[in-house]
């Protein structure tokens, strides 16, 4: 089995893995691999893990959540100067996990990942939460936590620092309970893949759409939303059966009533087609 194929079934095995088990870091690596088939994975790996030795080393005996949190922010964005690409943020190379790790600059939820596998790997509890448009990190558990916005250097949130970002992504209001979910972990890859493809959609490359809800539906296949789409941009590229394939296999996904009989509907609307 050659380079490229060897990495497809990396991505295929993150979809039968249980989400509690998945290493986002690790996962993101395999992710942004997928498009670079050259790339020394072991060189990452390793940057990844002197971070984490780093941060062990310094923060081996602390138990304060607000303190490991500025340690975790001050060794990401100060030491190894890594933090939000305010100038061209809509770079493609912003979603991809290997590039943040060169260019030293990403996207939110890039940026998230990274801070929460670091936690993660010296023993913390560290979650993203997805906002509207934006992902922060979580240290710690309920009652005692810390966030950090990885995307503006590592700033510590409180209250009304979270009140601020809120403002800015979806306007006045307070912070909701809503607004604090942790994603889990193969909703955080599912969200990292999305930038991508909503960029290409937007760009009119179906092609690489289509290529990256591909990758989705292998990584996060009891995704129902996922199926539909890709065989929305399936049926754009022209490839009706590869299109009733995605739906069919949405209907294995879902006992919603009203969601199968939109696939119903989809399938018997592409029969006629043929």
């Amino acid at each position: 089995m050659n380079d490229v194929a060897l990495r497809s079934s990396g991505l295929a095995r993150l979809g039968l893995v249980d989400d509690a088990d998945l290493d986002l870091a690790e996962a993101a690596l395999l992710i942004a691999a997928a498009d670079h088939p050259d790339a020394a994975l072991d060189t990452a790996r390793a940057r990844l893990t002197g971070l984490v030795l780093r941060l062990q080393r310094e923060a081996a005996w602390i138990d304060s959540v607000a303190v490991r949190a500025r340690l975790l922010a001050e060794l990401v964005a100060q030491d190894a100067e890594i933090t939000g690409d305010a100038g061209d943020y809509d770079n493609p190379a912003n979603a991809d996990f290997l590039m943040l790790l060169d260019r030293k600059l990403g996207l939110p939820v890039t940026l998230s990942i990274l801070y929460v596998a670091l936690a993660r790997r010296v023993g913390w509890a560290a979650d993203p939460i997805g906002l509207p448009g934006h992902v922060v990190v979580r240290i710690g558990t309920e009652p005692v936590t810390q966030l950090i916005d990885p995307f503006d250097g590592g700033r510590l949130l409180g209250p009304r620092g979270l009140a601020g970002v809120l403002a800015r992504i979806v306007g006045a209001g307070g912070v909701e309970a809503e607004h604090l979910v942790p994603l889990s972990n193969r909703a955080t890859l599912v969200r990292l893949v999305t930038n991508q493809a909503t960029r290409a959609r937007r760009a009119g490359d179906v092609a690489r759409a289509l290529t990256l809800h591909e990758r989705m539906t292998l990584i996060a296949p009891g995704f129902t939303a996922l199926w539909w789409e890709r065989a929305r941009l399936e049926q754009l590229a022209g490839d009706n059966a590869a299109a009733r394939a995605s739906l069919g296999a949405m209907l294995e996904t879902t006992r919603d009533p009203g969601v199968r009989q939109r696939v119903r509907a989809a399938l018997n609307a592409l029969a006629r087609t043929g």
